[in-house]
């Protein structure tokens, strides 16, 4: 049975606005890599939790959003989102905007996700 991106990156924010860790953790393939300019490359799904655990636990007031998401191909899609957020070490606030390309499995489990900010 064919995967809809569109809707696994729809129910993949959500659990990231959520801030639902295990849901999150529940999206990523064993061996799946996470790359972006901010943390860099990310491998394996541990080291992908830790990465979004670390920065929820500076950013847990944020609130993102998409702007576009779009189907690149039957196991991918592309999300233009922008965050707002503050830190909670620093006080300061944090605005981001991108998009993130995110692939998946056959069983609808996320194998690569390249993050670019604008």
């Amino acid at each position: 049975m064919p995967i809809d991106p569109v809707a696994l990156v729809e129910r993949f924010h959500a659990a990231i606005n959520a801030l639902d860790f295990d849901a999150i953790d529940a999206f990523f393939a064993d061996e799946a890599s996470y790359t972006s300019g901010k943390v860099g490359g990310l491998n394996g799904r541990d080291a992908i939790m830790a990465g979004f655990r670390r920065y929820f636990a500076e950013y847990s007031d944020q609130v993102a959003e998409d702007s576009l998401i779009e189907v690149l191909s039957p196991v991918s899609a592309r999300a233009v989102w922008h965050l707002s957020a503050t830190s909670s070490l620093t006080g300061l606030p944090l605005q981001r905007q991108g998009e993130e390309t995110i692939t998946f499995n056959g069983q609808g489990r996320i194998t690569r996700v390249d993050v670019t900010d604008y």
